[in-house]
């Protein structure tokens, strides 16, 4: 027997399963894909719902009191 037999005796008893493998690794992609549009665009969306219920709201609100900085 050669060195090289004796350093790799078990690898035909391991097989991938690379149907299973890219199969799952597709899912998550698609997972990860949709769910970054989403944040996206969800972040999108609510900057442009808040800027615009403030400045309806902004009329309704009490004008706050300015205070001065202190001095030590």
């Amino acid at each position: 027997m050669s060195t090289t037999e004796t350093m790799f005796t078990d690898r035909s008893d391991f097989d991938y399963d690379y149907e299973t493998l890219r199969t799952t690794g597709v899912v998550l992609a698609i997972i990860m894909f949709v769910s970054g549009i989403l944040i996206a665009l969800s972040k999108k969306f609510t900057k442009c719902v808040k800027s615009s219920s403030k400045s309806s709201s902004s009329a309704t609100e009490i004008p706050k009191k300015e205070v001065p900085p202190q001095t030590v």
